[in-house]
């Protein structure tokens, strides 16, 4: 069998599919390109990088998702991201795919040694 047919990845061998997809998508070298224009434009600013490389990333993974079934608008987006999310803690192949994503259009973050700890554990 191969990697779908392990145990564990039957969560959704689905949601893994399409965030491999959108992995691959960001690597084609016209998104690249799209992304390096916009990581340029907000030249490692914060608010910047919302108003240039989110909208640029967004495009990209609803280009991919519409083809398996999500709108292809902001909301189609969001109800992926909450999909991988919650597969996450289930399935460690989808959660390193996701921190892989995330490393592609958020910006390395310079978190400050005491602030490490706090916030990063989900309650729900």
């Amino acid at each position: 069998a191969g990697p779908a047919g392990r145990p564990g990845s039957a969560v959704s061998p689905r949601a893994a599919v399409v965030l491999a997809e959108v992995i691959k998508a960001f690597g084609a070298p016209e998104n690249a390109q799209r992304m390096d224009e916009a990581r340029d434009n907000a030249c490692n600013d914060m608010g910047k990088m919302l108003q240039f490389l989110l909208p640029v990333a967004t495009q990209i993974q609803q280009d991919v998702i519409k083809a398996y079934g999500f709108s292809s608008d902001g909301e189609g987006v969001l109800k992926f991201a909450r999909l991988i999310k919650s597969y996450e803690s289930q399935d460690p192949e989808i959660a390193s795919m996701s921190g892989k994503l995330k490393a592609m259009f958020l910006p390395p973050m310079t978190v400050p040694p005491h602030a490490a700890g706090t916030g990063g554990v989900a309650t729900s």
